[in-house]
């Protein structure tokens, strides 16, 4: 009770009542706005932030217990509630706050915010704005000691719980902060995770991979686990490790990218490596071609037997490769319709 008392004091005449209210009406017209206009969403936010911002400022100049992550993240859940939808989450992270929020999917429309002092005074220092969900995740200092932290943008989930991800280390530098490393450079057409985990200075990632043979939508593809860790020599993240799950899939899939590239070659050394069994190899067109379709594996995790879609003339085709200790090879193979 002497803490909500202190707190009325400490906003005055033009606190957080008439603020909210401000924003409460604010979040009524940008709805509206986003209904009839969703690809202009931007500019109608930018008082909804302003009003925010104005918050969390004036709580950082009142000091003490007002400026503490908890009490601000308190304050905000009303702005939350007045949204309806509104992800709002605070973080202290050595001497800087840090907000996450989020009002939508629309472009332009999530943010990060930096807030701490400039020349002396609380400020918001820097603002990010990405596709997706943000979330902040506080990390060690770096090697001068800047406070920094991992900023995560999530996407909306698939059927198969995969979702477009981009990671962001971001670190305060003066009176300013920047981004210092990210995924994006890292994965050049983006990057679609199962799951990530930040824990201390090193964070996992398991990611969708793409190859020759990789169909969107199926099942039992081969998948990627990456572990990054904070170098002390560069200042960023290092990558350190990485695994595979249903390795199988795109090992086979090299194989059968190098089959169809013999047969249309006229490599029969190849293609007699491949196909140990001279009937089936007299069977198969060099015409025959890859199907954009999901494979058929018996047994799992780690299946000896696949079928595979393919095509010749436009005749489809189901290929039967069976894996051996010289790897996968084509065991049968015919016209689906024959």
């Amino acid at each position: 009770m002497a803490l909500a008392a202190l707190a009325a004091n400490a906003l005055g005449a033009a606190g957080l009542p008439d603020r909210l209210e401000r924003f409460r009406e604010l979040a009524r017209g940008s709805q509206r706005l986003l209904q009839a206009d969703a690809d202009a969403p931007a500019e109608a936010y930018r008082e909804l932030y302003a009003l925010l911002d104005e918050e969390i400022v004036e709580s950082l100049a009142t000091g003490g217990p007002f400026a503490s992550a908890g009490f601000l993240q308190d304050r905000l859940d009303a702005f939350s509630d007045a949204w309806g939808t509104t992800a709002v989450g605070i973080v202290g992270v050595g001497r800087i706050v840090v907000g996450a929020f989020h009002f939508g999917d629309a472009p332009g429309v999530n943010t990060v915010r930096v807030y701490g002092r400039f020349r002396g005074e609380p400020a918001l220092l820097t603002t990010l704005h990405r596709e997706g969900r943000p979330t902040v995740h506080p990390l060690p200092p770096a090697p001068d000691g800047a406070p920094q932290f991992l900023a995560a943008w999530e996407g909306a989930a698939s059927g198969r719980g995969m979702r477009e991800l981009r990671l962001d280390l971001v670190r305060q530098d003066g009176e300013g902060a920047g981004v210092v490393w990210s995924t994006a450079d890292l994965f050049a057409e983006g990057l679609v995770a199962r799951s990530y985990a930040v824990r201390g200075a090193e964070v996992r990632v398991r990611y969708e991979l793409r190859y020759p043979g990789w169909t969107p939508g199926c099942e039992a593809q081969t998948e990627a686990e990456d572990v990054f860790r904070l170098s002390p020599a560069t200042g960023v993240f290092t990558r350190t490790a990485r695994s595979y799950y249903d390795a199988w899939h795109r090992e086979l899939h090299a194989t059968a990218a190098r089959l169809f590239d013999a047969l249309a070659a006229g490599d029969r050394s190849t293609v007699a490596k491949l196909v140990p069994d001279g009937e089936v190899r007299r069977r198969l067109p060099a015409a025959l071609a890859p199907e954009p379709a999901c494979d058929a594996p018996e047994g799992r995790p780690a299946p000896r037997t696949v079928s595979v879609a393919a095509t010749a003339d436009r005749v489809p085709w189901s290929l039967v490769f069976q894996r051996s200790r010289d790897g996968w090879q084509l065991a049968r193979a015919a016209p689906v319709l024959e």
